[in-house]
């Protein structure tokens, strides 16, 4: 029986400090990674199409510069399909200071076209080249001038997010093959792996009114439960996040949930590179 997206308890479902975010900005902005090696935490983005994962990338950047910024990516560079790593920077009007974490986000994962998995096992093993253009027909190969044959420790990803929409159909059978195919490949390297879900706004009208609803949601409890089985991540490495979208000014409740989930993504990734 489904759950009407409105239904909410009194009790949260997981717990989370509303409003505290002064620690958590500082923590990611200061963070340092803890292998003297390793330059930074490489955060790489997959998912399905339209789950919204450079909408995610951009959130990020708006939450640590305390004001709603561009876009991370534009539509020619999704649709090319262009390999490119994002810095984030640390504050507004110093262009030159970055966060020691970045990301990647490649091609959506579709149904025939679409990145294919083995170019996403060859990104986590950090062979692809800054600019490459993934091509959908053609798997990268180790002749091809976009082929890193020698990839660094920070070449390297050192933790993989799936990003899924809570709003969306289910993900079709194809799709979830070639998610299966990229999580069997980043449990083999030893790669940390979470999900976040996007647009919970939108899939649950008592979180769309209030923010806060989100862990009292028993729809969205629901769906992150769904998640978990669809692509085998635990249900406590789910985190529901709002991104920015037509916001002109920074929101505390929307900072909470990102910054909560992308201290995960840092924790997880520090713990694999310490092991390097």
């Amino acid at each position: 029986m489904s759950i009407p997206p409105s239904r909410t308890v009194s009790e949260p479902w997981r717990k989370i400090s509303w409003g505290d975010n002064a620690r958590d900005l500082q923590y990611v902005k200061e963070y340092k990674p803890g292998n003297d090696d390793i330059k930074h935490v490489r955060i790489l983005l997959y998912g399905p199409d339209g789950a919204g994962k450079s909408s995610f990338i951009s959130s990020v950047s708006s939450v640590i510069q305390g004001r709603v910024t561009t876009p991370a990516l534009t539509s020619d560079k999704r649709s090319s399909g262009t390999y490119e790593t994002f810095k984030i920077r640390k504050e507004e009007g110093n262009p030159e200071t970055f966060c020691d974490f970045v990301f990647n986000d490649v091609m959506d994962l579709k149904d025939g076209d679409g990145i294919c998995a083995d170019d996403i096992k060859l990104t986590l093993k950090g062979h692809v080249k800054e600019g490459y253009q993934f091509k959908p027909s053609s798997p990268l190969s180790p002749e091809d001038p976009g082929y890193n044959p020698c990839p660094s420790a920070d070449d390297k990803v050192h933790v993989l997010v799936c990003v899924l929409s809570a709003n969306s159909a289910e993900i079709t059978d194809s799709v979830l093959k070639k998610m299966a195919v990229i999580r069997e490949a980043a449990s083999e390297l030893g790669i940390p792996q979470m999900a976040i879900g996007t647009y919970i706004d939108l899939a649950c009208p008592e979180t769309e009114n209030d923010l806060k609803n989100v862990y009292k949601s028993q729809h969205l409890k629901q769906k992150v439960k769904d998640f978990s089985a669809a692509v085998g991540v635990p249900e406590n490495y789910i985190f529901p996040v709002k991104n920015y979208s037509d916001e002109t000014d920074i929101n505390d409740d929307v900072d909470t949930l990102i910054l909560s989930a992308l201290r995960q993504m840092i924790n997880l990734g520090d713990d694999f590179i310490y092991k390097m």
